[in-house]
């Protein structure tokens, strides 16, 4: 499992970053969620490492 939490703001970002946000399950800023860590999870965390922040759990 790994945490990810959202840091920066997607505001101004294309398109495809904020529907990534969104379906990592993100609703706030600074929110923190716990995902199962496997290799679609870590594609979508790399389309948008600028923006979050991940701890291994």
């Amino acid at each position: 499992m790994i945490q990810v939490t959202w840091k920066q703001s997607a505001i101004g970002r294309a398109k495809v970053q904020k529907a990534t946000i969104k379906a990592l399950g993100f609703t706030k800023l600074n929110q923190t969620v716990t995902k199962e860590d496997n290799p679609a999870i870590r594609g979508m965390i790399k389309k948008v490492h600028h923006l979050v922040e991940v701890k291994e759990a």
